[in-house]
């Protein structure tokens, strides 16, 4: 920045040779920049910066992380560093504000937790507690997820006005309709009335399936899909005032299909999305 500085003490008669000399740098240096005021490194992050506003524009919620993701699909070769940088210059960050809170220590365990118990990946399935986002004026909609712990993909869901047994059954049914899982796999889920009614115990015993339930206030033992649920309640109920049932469901199911299951690339998952996991797994199967 002090460049133009000697050029303009150039024009009131004082020599290049001693501004520079008194200012600590070269003449080499000075005519360097006099040839090319712009280096390449401040044209590239120009542009870079003009394609992570885009893509921060298309999705708010996206942090430096997921903007170097979109950039590297989109053909751009930059550091989360360099990124973070840049957005940190630009006031790029996500709508989400970073909560602190301390992380509770799970309890002892009140029985033998079959989740905890299984070590391959691939026979665990998660089954989410009823959350309830709601639109004015207290016209609840409540969501029930299952969610495949290994490829992190939503496979079964459902969504109702009421929090009912139902509500897990249709969720369940859906993911078994989808997946059709063996006897192996074990669906985990807390301990909450929807999962410990006649009706899902029904559908779990018919599909031979094994059950597990966490423990007692261990939000822990079910991280997987807290985790999930925590993402929605961010990325879409908190995010405005939804006006009607519809519209929320509509927005709901629009994130989980779209964002979340072909663009939310995880580090679990080796920066891939839960939909290209599947499809590399597949195809490394079949070979």
């Amino acid at each position: 920045m002090m460049y133009p500085l000697v050029l303009d003490l150039a024009d009131d008669g004082i020599p290049v040779a001693v501004t520079c000399r008194v200012l600590g740098f070269s003449k080499q240096a000075f005519y360097k920049w006099r040839a090319k005021p712009v280096c390449d490194r401040d044209y590239d992050d120009a542009h870079l910066v003009n394609a992570a506003v885009d893509v921060h524009h298309d999705d708010p919620e996206f942090g430096y992380r997921f903007i170097t993701d979109e950039l590297a699909q989109q053909g751009w070769t930059a550091s989360r560093n360099r990124v973070n940088r840049l957005c940190t210059l630009q006031k790029l960050w996500s709508v989400h504000a970073r909560r602190q809170g301390s992380h509770r220590r799970p309890g002892p365990p009140v029985y033998d937790d079959s989740w905890a118990a299984s070590s391959p990946p691939r026979r665990r399935t998660g089954c989410g507690s009823p959350t309830s986002p709601s639109t004015p004026p207290r016209r609840e909609l409540y969501l029930c997820a299952v969610k495949d712990a290994c490829s992190k993909r939503i496979v079964g869901y459902s969504i109702d006005a009421r929090m009912t047994s139902q509500l897990a059954v249709d969720a369940l049914r859906n993911a078994i309709a989808l997946r059709a899982p063996d006897a192996t796999a074990i669906v985990h889920s807390d301990r909450g009335s929807q999962f410990r009614s006649h009706a899902y115990q029904q559908v779990l015993r018919e599909a031979q399936l094994q059950g597990s339930m966490g423990r007692v206030g261990t939000c822990a033992d079910n991280a997987a899909m807290e985790s999930f649920l925590s993402l929605l309640q961010k990325n879409v109920l908190n995010r405005r005032r939804w006006r009607t049932r519809a519209e929320l469901r509509l927005a709901i199911v629009s994130w989980i299909e779209t964002t979340y299951h072909r663009r939310r690339r995880q580090d679990t998952l080796g920066r891939l999305t839960p939909v290209e996991f599947e499809i590399l797994a597949s195809a490394a199967h079949a070979a």
